[in-house]
């Protein structure tokens, strides 16, 4: 009786155990992570930077359970040499505590940063102890030393043939156009070659869109007022204009109330979301070198009366 009373017992301490054991082995789940969207690494995610220059970073965030901390880190890699050690970190605390958000951010590459190859890490911390890591390789260089640098500049504004911009130069406080007004807009880009393309457009500030780069505009947003490709451009050119480039005038300037817009090949209604309205409106200016990836932008405030 003992021995058959012993083996129920061992039996019993056996299942215990292995219960014990099982419920000590479950997993415990692990913790949503950040994800991040619409990611932008530079003008068009190009992944380069100018040092001394501005750069342009932007992600869509949305947190396992609420943002702790925002973070870029540009670090040196093991792999390459470089003329001295150098590092970079920024830290985003305004987003500590929301569930998603729009990291939208400008910031200056120092002008001592060594040119070079170098890891870009965007780094989302979350409140429940979770992390999204995102590297990403990068290059820094010399302005001096890229092959196209595209600036914008002598740019003009009109309305009905009169100058009221020139070359940061306000002739009026604000730039006003009633409907029926000629709005005329020219922008010149220096220090281009091979192939590109130059857009002219108005944006509603209502529609809170800010494209700063060709490959994110979107047409069924704006309002485009001219749009002008440049091919084979030879590098003694160094200069484009709209003029130059098409060897005409056309395309570049829009009636407040024009039912189409100067889209190529083929106009957009100017219709939807983007209907002429009273308010306030963005008139930007952007150009990419296709041949090099290289972009850059312009905005300026203006005003539409449409009574």
């Amino acid at each position: 009786m003992k021995k058959i009373y012993s083996v129920f017992l061992s039996i019993a301490l056996v299942s215990g155990l292995s219960v014990a054991c099982k419920k000590n082995n479950q997993s415990v789940p692990e913790a949503a992570k950040p994800t991040a969207d619409n990611i932008e690494i530079g003008t068009g995610n190009n992944k380069n930077a100018l040092r001394g220059r501005d750069f342009h970073l932007n992600a869509d965030v949305l947190a396992g359970d609420k943002i702790s901390d925002v973070q870029v880190k540009i670090l040196q890699k093991n792999t390459e040499s470089y003329s001295a050690p150098w590092k970079f970190e920024l830290s985003w605390a305004e987003f500590k505590g929301v569930k998603n958000a729009t990291v939208h951010k400008h910031f200056t590459i120092p002008a001592e940063a060594p040119e070079g190859k170098y890891d870009f890490f965007f780094i989302v911390l979350d409140e429940n102890g979770s992390k999204l890591e995102i590297r990403e390789d990068f290059v820094i260089t010399d302005p001096a030393n890229v092959p196209v640098d595209p600036q914008i500049g002598r740019d003009m504004i009109s309305r009905n043939g009169q100058l009221i911009y020139y070359m940061e130069t306000w002739v009026e406080k604000e730039l006003i156009f009633k409907k029926g007004d000629e709005l005329k807009a020219h922008a010149q880009v220096n220090e281009i070659k091979g192939d590109g393309v130059l857009y002219s457009v108005l944006i509603k500030r209502s529609a809170n869109y800010h494209p700063e780069s060709v490959d994110n505009l979107d047409l069924n947003k704006v309002i485009v007022i001219s749009k002008v490709e440049h091919h084979n451009l030879p590098a003694a050119s160094k200069v484009a204009t709209l003029r130059q480039i098409n060897g005409v005038w056309g395309g570049e300037d829009i009636t407040i109330g024009a039912t189409e817009d100067f889209n190529e090949p083929k106009p957009n209604p100017v219709s939807g979301e983007k209907s002429w309205a009273s308010g306030q409106y963005d008139l930007v200016f952007l150009y990419k070198n296709t041949t090099y990836n290289r972009s850059t932008f312009k905005s300026f405030p203006i005003t539409v009366d449409y009574k």
